[in-house]
């Protein structure tokens, strides 16, 4: 499982014009799902995401999370972290969970993350055509690999 977290002052997911998803300060993390990613995998990452220390203190220094800040999340479905494009220049994404795998797996990421989190997080809509808006707080982008982690 793969992750693309950016601290950002803002967030919004929107699909056919409809906002589905929107968070002021906080979280937007990108997630990709592969065949191979397990129930540990969720825990692992979402325990992660939810303890990184990557908000400032009264010094300036990143050493809060986001549960000390009391920011959002906004979690993004993304088959594409999946890229491979050691051959041509046409990705491949054969890596990529399909649906009847990732649909569940993304499912029960968002039931882990808000859990973790202690409250509701927004989300995009799986596999639909979403336009991400996000302002970049810092910038601050963190990518983690459950499989190198």
């Amino acid at each position: 499982m793969r992750a693309i977290i950016q601290r950002v002052s803002q967030a919004s997911v929107t699909v056919n014009n409809e906002i589905t998803g929107s968070i002021k300060h906080g979280l937007l993390v990108l997630v990709g799902i592969e065949d191979a990613d397990t129930a540990e995998d969720i825990t692992k990452l979402s325990s992660k995401i939810v303890n990184l220390r990557i908000f400032n203190d009264e010094q300036g220094v990143m050493n809060l999370g986001i549960k000390d800040v009391h920011g959002d999340i906004l979690l993004v479905s993304q088959f594409t972290l999946f890229a491979d494009t050691r051959k041509g220049n046409r990705p491949s994404y054969i890596r990529a969970s399909k649906p009847p795998v990732a649909i569940p797996m993304y499912e029960k990421m968002v039931a882990t993350l808000s859990n973790d989190l202690g409250r509701k997080i927004e989300t995009g809509i799986f596999g639909a055509d979403m336009k991400v808006a996000l302002v970049n707080d810092g910038p601050v982008t963190i990518f983690i690999d459950t499989r190198q982690s």
